[in-house]
């Protein structure tokens, strides 16, 4: 971990003088899980390449993983947004996913980020695991918002290759109700909604109502992933996107610090996206939110008009109730949130 936290340092470096960032996200696998001493070269050696500052930096957090003297020297160095990866509330989900923190952890470690000063905090949550019942994920809405988060993620589960639930999938222990899943999602939309929350992405609710779409604790990072802006991602696996050019890092950890160590960037790949084939893949991404496109900040974003280049994808899409158009916007229906992905696949080029 000390090897990997110095080569995060040296990466930072070779990068740093072409940065200022506007917002920062550490997240992946478990930040939280650093111990002091390593939180604190990393945060330090930010300071020294004048890297914090940011409007919006996020750290996520495994329940289990956090301490106050941790959550406070997070604070302490300008980190102001913690992602709790609470998953579930249910003992027996919990167990089955292979969580390492319990429902209690949850409560506290809550607690203990609201002590180190922490006002924007999201709750990260699974829907559709095996065994989950509509009950359960009602009585796990109900106990989450209850907490008084100013936000919350929600995200269907996903059966990765290789993971236990992939396995028990196959060797046919459970079966996928799809109809549930869905019933789920428009639970948390409803239940959301009357708390105060506002949905603005397929799986993202936000406090602080904005007529504009993109609520006051929207978490700008992802936002700015949706607008098609540009971002650097450190770290092995991460991917960057500067200048119109994608660059993905080697994802082997071992690789990625060897080529640190020797002063290099541990990129593998490295693609430079065709101005067509990006402005597409802005308009997909872009789909996800609620707000969906305004056509002039489409144009801003990309140089092309959505009426122009995606004028019969977009009818097609309104012929299947999935999205609505007027003068000023594009956008996906309840609906055709649902099935964002189907939808978003029109627009590639």
């Amino acid at each position: 971990m000390n090897r990997y936290v110095a080569a995060l340092v040296r990466e930072m470096e070779l990068v740093a003088d072409d940065l200022q960032p506007k917002t920062i996200f550490f997240g992946g696998g478990t930040p939280s899980v650093l111990n002091l001493r390593q939180w604190e070269t990393i945060l330090r050696a930010m300071e020294k390449l004048g890297l914090p500052g940011a409007e919006e930096f996020t750290v996520e957090c495994n329940p289990a993983t956090v301490s106050l003297d941790k959550a406070k020297l997070l604070r302490d160095f300008g980190v102001n947004r913690a992602s709790m990866g609470v998953q579930s509330l249910d003992a027996d989900l919990l167990e089955r996913l292979g969580r390492v923190h319990s429902r209690d952890q949850v409560f506290k470690s809550f607690d203990i980020l609201r002590k180190a000063g922490f006002e924007n905090l999201n709750v990260d949550l699974m829907f559709a695991i095996p065994g989950q019942t509509m009950q359960i994920w009602r009585d796990t809405l109900d106990e989450a918002i209850a907490m008084q988060s100013e936000h919350l993620s929600t995200y269907e589960v996903i059966y990765e290759d290789d993971t236990p639930l992939f396995h028990q999938l196959q060797a046919g222990e459970f079966s996928v109700d799809e109809d549930l899943a869905c019933d789920m999602h428009h639970e948390i939309v409803a239940r959301a909604t009357a708390a105060g929350f506002q949905q603005y992405e397929i799986a993202n609710f936000a406090r602080g109502i904005s007529p504009a779409g993109v609520p006051d604790f929207a978490c700008r990072h992802n936002v700015n992933y949706w607008r098609g802006g540009s971002f650097y991602g450190l770290g092995p696996g991460a991917t960057s996107f500067v200048r119109g050019v994608r660059a993905k890092n080697w994802a082997n950890t071992q690789l990625y610090c060897e080529q640190l160590e020797r002063g290099q960037r541990a990129i593998e790949s490295q693609e430079e996206l065709p101005p067509l084939k990006r402005a597409g893949e802005t308009a997909a991404f872009g789909l996800r939110m609620n707000a969906g496109w305004p056509f002039e900040e489409f144009r801003r974003a990309t140089n092309f008009d959505l009426r122009d280049e995606w004028n019969a994808d977009m009818d097609e899409l309104i012929s299947r109730d999935w999205a609505v158009r007027d003068e000023s916007r594009f956008q996906l229906t309840p609906q055709g949130l649902r099935f964002a992905d189907s939808a978003a696949e029109l627009f590639l080029r």
